[in-house]
């Protein structure tokens, strides 16, 4: 992890203040705000810090969540996950394996095939379309 040796003084010169709030702070978007929650368009959802592809389009589902969500990322290597333990709970992070920014969360109750339910600030991708 942490394939891009950046300062959080660099990250805060390439990403707006809300995207560096979401990707190195480990923020999270208000549900139902973001602008890929809706998106059907078929194409590549990439780090939204370094350009890493994570997730095909054609893994998205509506969770009903309030945020982008897919049943799995475009590899296991492409994302890692950490223990959060804040607020509270106890959740699984996903993170960008490259860059190590913040993404969301996975959760075991998404759709088959694989029961999973990669919950994804939209603000911690950008989209190319296909």
């Amino acid at each position: 992890m942490d394939d891009i040796p950046k300062s959080e003084s660099d990250w805060k010169k390439i990403l707006d203040p809300e995207g560096y709030r979401i990707l190195r702070q480990k923020g999270t978007e208000a549900p139902f705000s973001g602008e890929y929650y809706q998106n059907k368009e078929a194409g590549m959802y990439l780090c939204g810090a370094c350009g890493h592809e994570l997730f095909d389009a054609t893994t998205k589902y509506e969770s009903g969540s309030g945020w982008p969500s897919f049943y799995a990322p475009l590899s296991k290597e492409v994302v890692s996950e950490n223990v959060d333990k804040a607020h509270g709970m106890i959740r699984r992070e996903v993170v960008c394996s490259r860059c190590g920014s913040h993404l969301g969360h996975v959760f075991e109750d998404g759709p088959n095939p694989t029961g999973l339910r990669y919950c994804i600030n939209s603000k911690s991708l950008n989209f190319k379309k296909r």
